[in-house]
């Protein structure tokens, strides 16, 4: 049974991706107005099972999320619910398939194994808020067992410490309650037995999103980042790594 119904959401998703790159393609001079990602982003996401609820006020517009990390269903479910961009680790750009669709959501890739391109990448992040894209950055570095919270990497916070004028840093819970600890994807795990095991389950997966109160703005970067990593673990009464 769980079988099917992980072939019947995959059929289901492949049917929404196709829809989507047909009408992505066919609407070129308008497609930005239209959101074919987030559209894409929420369908696939139902497509998959998630049943998403958005709690509090998000931004829209001028705005660095940031927020814990669990699963891939975050991106599904958080870039739903907003139409914003995503920070990802260089490697994925080069992933069959996910790599295109990242790169047509304006996904910004970075390289986490080099200081050196630290500088840089706070640069591209920063450039990307003043062109008023929303962005999106899970600062763990990696996906969480839903129970705890790992500590809020300060890097890139650089980007918005102090924040260009106008801009503003939001924390965002991802919350799958109970279910976290069966759906996560941690350790060494692969992409595929995960995806099998999240999209066998039965019935719908409830995903609250919950968009905070904006942070006070900051020089310090160190600080920044444990007040958004206090925030994300008592809107989820988690104990902090």
């Amino acid at each position: 049974m769980r079988r099917s119904r992980a072939i019947a959401r995959v059929v289901v998703g492949l049917s929404v991706l196709a829809f989507c790159l047909v009408g992505y393609a066919l609407t070129w001079p308008v497609r930005r107005r239209i959101g074919w990602v987030r559209f894409f982003l929420q369908w696939f996401g139902e497509a998959m099972g998630l049943d998403v609820r958005v709690e509090g006020r998000p931004l829209g517009r001028d705005v660095l999320y940031v927020a814990n990390h669990v699963s891939w269903l975050d991106i599904l479910a958080l870039g739903g619910a907003t139409p914003t961009r995503f920070i990802s680790k260089d490697d994925v750009g080069s992933w069959p398939l996910v790599g295109m669709l990242a790169r047509i959501g304006g996904t910004i890739f970075i390289d986490r194994t080099s200081r050196r391109a630290a500088h840089g990448q706070v640069d591209q992040l920063g450039q990307a808020l003043l062109d008023h894209h929303p962005v999106a950055l899970f600062p763990e570095g990696t996906t969480g067992d839903g129970r705890s919270l790992f500590p809020f990497r300060p890097a890139l916070f650089a980007s918005v410490a102090p924040p260009p004028p106008g801009i503003a840093v939001q924390p965002v819970a991802i919350d799958y309650d109970a279910a976290a600890s069966e759906i996560c994807w941690t350790g060494d795990e692969d992409l595929g037995p995960n995806a099998k095991k999240v999209l066998g389950r039965p019935g719908r997966l409830r995903c609250t999103i919950r968009f905070l109160d904006p942070l006070p703005p900051s020089d310090d970067r160190k600080a920044l980042a444990a007040r958004a990593q206090a925030a994300v673990a008592a809107a989820l009464a988690l104990p902090l790594s």
